[in-house]
């Protein structure tokens, strides 16, 4: 997905995913993570403040990249 310069919530992603008719197993796969993985970004069990969790977050648009946030 694009970067934004304002990062999406979860509601925001599911929706653009719904809208794109694509499934997060779809994503998750194409992108080398698992369906698990993704799940827990997207409700909020994981934190995605650092690993695999962020490098998610940061794909689906969730956080800004690194230097973006290091700017604001």
């Amino acid at each position: 997905m694009a970067t934004a310069t304002k990062a999406l919530t979860a509601e925001q992603v599911k929706q653009r995913f719904k809208a794109r008719g694509k499934t997060f197993t779809e994503w998750a796969e194409q992108h080398g993570y698992t369906r698990n993985e993704v799940y827990r970004v997207l409700n909020g069990q994981a934190k995605a403040n650092y690993g695999k969790a962020h490098e998610i977050a940061v794909k689906l648009g969730m956080k800004l990249e690194d230097e973006e946030a290091f700017a604001a």
